[in-house]
């Protein structure tokens, strides 16, 4: 599949470099970003560098899918950080969904019944401006901590659980020896009976799809279901396309994409419907369309819950139900996601 739209080489990425090396490599300040990119700080908004606590990251090979001098490019958009984030905002907060109260021991979150969620680590490949955990406190909250014996524990002891969900940071930032010892253990736990990983990895930086990493997928007990990150279809390219493909040799795996509806990168109703074409093309299906959750510093992304149902009828309107993803937001303590509505 050719990419979406026309894009500039920045640098070719080599997929026999070990997928570590692309993540150890990653640009780190909005100068040598920019550069790269040939664009002056005077073509976009006040920029900063970021901080001690959420700086930036973003590997080449995700810049390799953004177009050379254009400050509105929706992927560049998703990383760089602009001095709005440093603005309070009334209504937005640190913990906006409630992660810390939901903690059942650290590093396990326990919000929806029959489900648990790991923080494996607190790494990612790639930071996201709009990103929800941009304030957690991973040293605290860290299953990994104690080699998740804590954790595994309690899983073994929660009979209620058929379903585990590894998170992080991201979990696809473990070595696959890492993930070979956490899903040998949570095999033996009899009660459960799906393991689901959340990952931007295979989008950002697609070698970390490896053999021994399909291998250990392949072997575990727990059918897998992976749920990636796009948010534009920009970011979908051949090499995403052919680490999606191989994931799909797994026996009973299923792949889902999340998205979060994000002013100025995708709140229109064509860029969403060319993202769930794209997506179905390399088989994944569109699950959820997430309104913007309100962590502080990420007030410039939000888009109004009417502009967004709004788009969800249009939406409706030019693709079948299985390309229509659900519009969703999180809210603090409740139950579940809560679904929003919207009519033709």
């Amino acid at each position: 599949m050719k990419p979406i739209s026309t894009i500039s080489p920045l640098k070719t990425s080599d997929p026999a470099q070990p997928w570590q090396q692309t993540l150890a490599n990653a640009i780190r300040t909005p100068e040598a970003l920019l550069a790269a990119l040939e664009l002056s700080a005077e073509q976009l908004p006040a920029i900063f560098n970021g901080s001690d606590k959420f700086p930036l990251r973003v590997p080449h090979s995700f810049v390799t899918k953004m177009k050379k001098g254009d400050p509105n490019d929706p992927l560049l958009r998703q990383v760089l950080p602009l001095d709005e984030e440093n603005n309070f905002t009334l209504g937005y907060f640190v913990d906006p969904v409630g992660d810390l109260n939901a903690s059942e021991i650290p590093g396990l979150l326990h919000k929806y019944h029959g489900r648990a969620l790991m923080i494996t680590t607190g790494a990612c490949a790639i930071h996201c401006r709009y990103c929800f955990r941009r304030h957690f406190p991973y040293a605290q909250q860290n299953a990994a901590a104690n080699e998740w014996d804590e954790a595994l524990n309690h899983l073994n002891q929660d009979k209620s659980i058929s379903e585990v969900i590894l998170s992080g940071g991201d979990p696809l930032t473990l070595s696959d020896q890492r993930l070979t010892t956490l899903l040998e253990q949570l095999a033996k736990i009899p009660h459960l009976k799906r393991l689901r990983i959340h990952t931007r990895l295979p989008v950002v930086i697609p070698q970390r799809i490896t053999d021994s990493l399909i291998t250990l997928l392949t072997e575990c007990r727990l059918p897998p279901v992976i749920v990636i990150h796009v948010n534009h279809a920009n970011e979908i390219d051949n090499e995403l396309c052919t680490a999606l493909k191989k994931l799909q040799t797994i026996p009973n795996i299923t792949l889902l994409n999340q998205s979060v509806l994000l002013r100025g990168i995708n709140n229109n109703h064509e860029a969403l419907i060319t993202l769930s074409e794209a997506l179905f093309a390399c088989g994944v299906l569109p699950y959820y369309l997430h309104l913007l959750d309100k962590a502080q510093g990420t007030a410039h992304f939000d888009v109004p819950a009417t502009q967004a149902i709004k788009l969800l009828n249009e939406i409706h309107a030019r693709l079948p139900g299985y390309l229509v993803p659900r519009l969703a937001h999180e809210e603090a303590g409740a139950s579940g996601k809560t679904l929003i509505s919207y009519s033709q």
